[in-house]
């Protein structure tokens, strides 16, 4: 009997099935939104009559039928609707997400976005509240991304790691090629020097590595897969770790193993920056995996490269590579922005990466462009008193440059002798993006608020602490000003610029109360806080943490080392 009932009912499955997918619209052309209403109105509109008509062919296959066969097929229908809404839900979902253009960056990003997310955690949902409270953020953020982010996505893609990935410069930098902070991180993905150069990311007076979008992008997520590998393939570790450090990762997990509480990511009493560095990550997936449920338009924007990498075979001014190109300087800039000065970086590697539309172009009026007509030239007699260093800073070059092409062996140059020397074809304000024009840029725009301007130059044994107190000044605000960090080296005749309140008097630092602050280097014993070192040498607790960039809330291991400078007459 009840094989003889099965028979019956699949009839009616198979056609309330088939009734549901005839809805399925053919392309999708219509708003998703709306046919989604329409399709599952549908589908319950035919599980409801399906119900029905089994109803009818139980009783007429069982007479009056039996209370407990009557349960049975009816928990069996409901499991079977249940069934089929679920797989008619899934395959709405999929037309949704196949109406999304194919050729569109988002549709293809979004297929890797795949990290858990609770989106109930507060952390998350306060991250998530601020950006849709902050549309303009995305736009401003997702315009900078632009000219990067399809080279990202092949990159994650290729490496097969979370493309949530793709979205960490929103976090780091907000795709701003050229931002500094004030722990010395630069470039995308906020490299500071020593983790930078570990990955071949070095920094020159022509270059910094840490800003080149290929170097820069490939160090990040080789980066972030070794971290993954310290913490047994936990992606979520790595990027705590990625931005506090794995040792400080590894001591919270040690503290909370210790106590036998949970050493996941959510567990773990991390500093402040790294317990929400996770969840901005995380809620942004969330934003540019669904937009318009958070009230976010993102705009369109093709799955195509944005740049082509083009090999110079040499040197070469950036003002006319741009007008070999047929682009904006700005424009070669933000996509080369490592370099620092006029031209590229005399030792190579020797590329331009140029928007894609203009690289054929780009190639063929090099090609026809000797290396030695790709820089102007300056021919320099040597005067009394001048040195190679003397005469770089004149034509904005550095003296290695000098001596290689001059073939001059050692810093000895004669009176009179004659230098061919390499200069800009342009002025330098011409090279807007240069390092010179944005500190220029940026001390322009400087809010003062009735201050006024000094301009300071390094003396040996400045540092940005020392000259912050002898003019009353924030340590932090004078490095901004002068674009860089504190823990930045100065250097003997490098000028800065200082914006002092009106009528304010600079602290006496020269003689005998200068000499008085020394360097000392201390090393951490057990038992150590930073509390307890400022207060035996008479400093702040925030002047350690600048001097040595770390994190106040970073544990103190026994064996670390610190600079402090301190006051010779205060300390014990």
């Amino acid at each position: 009997m009840k094989n003889r009932l099965s028979l019956i009912l699949v009839p009616f499955l198979l056609a309330g099935t088939l009734a549901g997918c005839q809805f399925l619209p053919a392309g999708n052309n219509t708003s998703p939104s709306a046919d989604a209403a329409e399709l599952l109105d549908s589908e319950q509109q035919v599980i409801s009559a399906g119900d029905d008509q089994l109803r009818t062919a139980v009783n007429r296959g069982t007479g009056n039928g039996t209370t407990e066969l009557d349960q049975s097929i009816d928990a069996d229908l409901k499991a079977q609707a249940r069934n089929a809404r679920a797989q008619l839900e899934h395959g709405l979902l999929q037309v949704q997400s196949d109406s999304a253009d194919p050729a569109d960056i988002w549709h293809r990003l979004r297929t890797h976005l795949n990290m858990p997310v609770d989106l109930e955690e507060p952390r998350v949902k306060a991250q998530l509240d601020w950006y849709r409270k902050h549309p303009s953020y995305i736009d401003r953020t997702v315009a900078r991304a632009s000219r990067y982010l399809h080279h990202i996505v092949d990159e994650v893609e290729a490496r097969n790691v979370p493309g949530e990935f793709a979205l960490l410069p929103i976090v780091e930098s907000a795709f701003d090629p050229f931002a500094y902070s004030h722990g010395r991180a630069a470039g995308l993905w906020q490299f500071i020097p020593s983790t930078g150069r570990v990955f071949d990311l070095n920094q020159n007076w022509w270059k910094d590595g840490r800003r080149d979008v290929l170097d820069s992008t490939a160090a990040a997520l080789s980066y972030l897969e070794r971290l993954s590998g310290q913490f047994d393939g936990d992606w979520v570790l790595a990027l705590a770790s990625y931005n506090s450090g794995a040792g400080t990762v590894r001591k919270a997990i040690r503290y909370n193993r210790t106590r036998n509480q949970p050493t996941d990511y959510w567990h773990l009493d991390l500093p402040r920056e790294t317990s929400e560095y996770v969840p901005k990550l995380l809620a942004l997936a969330e934003i540019f995996r669904n937009p318009e449920a958070h009230g976010i338009t993102l705009p369109p924007l093709a799955d195509k490269p944005y740049f082509e990498v083009v090999d110079t075979g040499s040197q070469i001014d950036l003002a006319q590579a741009a007008k070999l190109a047929d682009v904006e300087l700005e424009e070669l800039y933000l996509l080369n922005p490592a370099f620092n000065r006029w031209a590229t970086d005399p030792a190579g590697p020797h590329r331009l990466l140029v928007p894609a539309e203009r690289a054929a172009e780009f190639r063929t009026k090099l090609a026809q462009t000797p290396p030695q007509k790709r820089l102007n030239w300056a021919s320099y007699r040597v005067e009394s008193g001048d040195s190679l260093i003397r005469i770089a800073r004149k034509f904005n070059t550095t003296p290695g440059v000098i001596q290689e092409i001059n073939e001059i062996e050692g810093n000895l140059i004669r009176e009179g002798q004659r230098l061919l020397i390499p200069r800009a074809s342009s002025s330098g304000s011409a090279y807007t993006l240069s390092a010179e024009q944005r500190l220029a840029t940026k001390q322009s725009r400087q809010a003062n608020d009735g201050r006024s301007k000094v301009e300071y130059q390094v003396k040996k044994g400045d540092s940005f602490w020392k000259i912050a107190r002898q003019f009353k000044v924030d340590m932090q605000a004078l490095a901004k000003w002068n674009g860089k960090a504190p823990g930045d080296p100065l250097f003997p005749g490098q000028k800065l610029v200082i914006w002092k309140k009106a009528g304010q008097n600079s602290v006496a630092m020269s003689g005998n109360r200068g000499d008085m602050i020394r360097k000392v280097g201390y090393r951490v014993r057990s038992g150590d806080s930073l509390y307890l070192i400022a207060s035996r040498y008479n400093v702040q607790v925030n002047d350690i943490v600048s001097w040595n960039e770390i994190n106040p809330k970073q544990y103190l291991q026994p064996g670390d080392q610190l600079t402090l400078f301190v006051d010779i007459r205060r300390s014990p």
